[in-house]
């Protein structure tokens, strides 16, 4: 089980480097060369106001640089409402519990870096908890109606009574074990779920904070899949009509949007688990087979100790390399053990076990002339189980 663990952790973090460097790489490709054009026409602009404002560049990018100092403080060029009012301080502690982190607003004193660490401790424990106590709920309530669905289709056939009373408390619970559905059709789920709310909220913030609806969407993946950039951050301006109408409808967007998207996250995570499953046994089934073949090749004119026959996997191939294995040493005229020539001539162990008892009870066992001419005689115990099988093969013989 131990090695089963370190193949999968090993196997999983060799392909998230490779999704890693994969991914980097069509970014690179992607956002490379508009950083480029960017960077010159920013240089460009910088060179033209050093000149017409006899300002050198030493002098300007101090003076830019005070400005960023400002900037992490919350000020900004434009009008926006203060950072740390009540309201503001109230969307900072979401950002911070639901781990989204836009940035755009940040501590800049020493007691409230010190604070933010041991709160952030409590609420982000608190509120994963509450995500996962979500997705266990989800698949109760879906397999409530799976199995309410079933049973109006029985009632229809007339196959359940129509008065039946329903259980309550753990009864009910138990009698939802059965009806757990699918890890893909809850996943399908959560898919159309989380797509349903991205567009409803697109379509709210589209209009009120001016960005397009492509934009919009890029908003809500990144805010509800609690990566937050902070680039775009929602509820920044000074003033908005129905001020406090937009501020819920974005409270509850940015709610249940990160709920979907961090259930469909764990979900994802248990079927990428499967076909990391999948892959092992696929490489595990080729390793075994190229052994036994390597095996078989260097054994087939070995006789194999009992103890070491008993390690290999009971599976047909393996059955079929045992036995075409005995035969070749039988053909051979090699000397094989008990068990080969047992197996080889089909004895049971009950009948074995009956012999053992006769022959150790005294009772008179026939023997054919054939055999007595042959000169195998009688015996005790499993030598004369050994005896009587090798006087009916050279017989047969």
């Amino acid at each position: 089980r131990l090695n089963a663990d370190n193949a999968r952790f090993l196997l999983l973090a060799v392909l998230i480097v490779l999704y890693m460097l994969c991914g980097a790489a069509v970014f690179s490709a992607i956002e490379l060369p508009t950083e480029r054009e960017a960077k010159e026409r920013w240089e460009e602009r910088l060179e033209n106001f050093t000149r017409r404002h006899n300002l050198s560049r030493a002098e300007l990018r101090h003076f830019l640089r005070e400005y960023e100092e400002a900037s992490v403080a919350g000020i900004r060029v434009d009008d926006i409402r203060p950072r740390w009012d009540f309201t503001g301080a109230f969307y900072f502690v979401g950002t911070v519990v639901s781990t989204i982190g836009f940035g755009m607003t940040t501590p800049a004193t020493v007691g409230g870096k010190i604070f933010l660490i041991f709160y952030g401790l409590i609420g982000c424990a608190g509120t994963i908890l509450f995500f996962n106590l979500f997705l266990e709920r989800l698949i109760t309530v879906i397999a409530y109606v799976m199995k309410s669905c079933h049973e109006r289709q029985l009632r229809r056939k007339g196959v359940l009574p129509h008065n039946g009373r329903r259980g309550s408390g753990s009864s009910e619970v138990d009698s939802l074990a059965g009806w757990k559905p699918s890890v893909y059709y809850v996943m399908l789920i959560l898919c159309v779920a989380s797509l349903i709310i991205s567009c409803c909220a697109s379509a709210m913030y589209t209009p009120i904070e001016g960005w397009s609806y492509f934009d919009s969407l890029y908003f809500c993946f990144v805010a509800f899949s609690t990566i937050g950039f902070g680039d775009l951050v929602s509820s920044q301006n000074v003033r908005y009509e129905s001020q406090g109408l937009y501020r819920f409808g974005n409270f509850v967007f940015i709610l249940m949007g990160v709920c979907c998207i961090y259930s469909l996250f764990n979900v994802i995570s248990i079927v990428i688990k499967q076909s990391i499953n999948w892959i092992l046994k696929k490489l595990a089934c080729k390793c075994c087979h190229r052994c036994q073949r390597r095996l078989f090749r260097s054994r087939r004119n070995v006789v194999m100790p009992g103890n070491v026959r008993s390690r290999r996997n009971i599976s047909i191939e393996t059955d079929g390399v045992n036995e075409s294995d005995t035969d070749g040493r039988r053909l051979s005229g090699e000397m094989i053990s008990m068990k080969d020539f047992l197996a080889s001539n089909k004895v049971s162990l009950a009948i074995m076990q009956k012999q053992l008892s006769e022959t150790a009870n005294g009772y008179p066992r026939q023997i054919s002339s054939n055999s007595k001419q042959n000169g195998f005689s009688g015996g005790v115990g499993a030598l004369a189980i050994m005896n009587n099988r090798l006087a009916e093969t050279s017989v047969d013989r």
